[in-house]
Parts: C-alpha cells; structure tokens; sequence
C-alpha cells in the first residue's frame, strides 16, 4: 500500500498527525514498553494502536520502496 492508498483509507492523516507520529516513534523506541499505545496518545485524534501500527508499517514499506529504487529520482534541469 502506497502513501495515496493510506491517504484515501477511511482512517486519514493529518498533516499535524503525521508530524505528531514522527516525534513519537523518535521518542519511543522499539524497546520502549507499551509502545504503539504512547504512539496513538501522543498522536491524538482518537487513533488506536492498530491504526499507528497499520501507519508504521506503511512508513516502513514506502521507505524500503524508496531505497530498493522503486522511487526514480527527479530529473532536475540546471538553470546554466
């Protein structure tokens, strides 16, 4: 599932949201107990654990998208 595919999901993101997730998985690690439910706290906007994992999970799969090359990087004209 791509990141439009999340997007158009019945539980959508906001731009607060996703900035909010973020900050908390940089602040709570793997190793931390209860995890993915500080996660959905510290996000908001009633999202439960699953919802936070089914997002991380997203993150993690668009991310190894990118860096396998399935992301082609932008040909960008020089102005000279």
């Amino acid at each position: 599932m791509s990141c439009s595919q999340a997007q158009g999901s019945a539980s959508s993101w906001t731009a607060k949201q996703n900035k909010a997730f973020e900050k908390a998985l940089a602040v709570y690690d793997k190793d931390t107990p209860e995890r993915w439910s500080k996660v959905a706290k510290a996000v908001g906007g009633n999202k439960t654990v699953e919802d936070v994992k089914r997002h991380y999970e997203i993150l993690v799969h668009d991310i190894f998208f990118i860096e396998s090359g399935g992301v082609p990087f932008p040909n960008y004209k020089t102005g000279h």
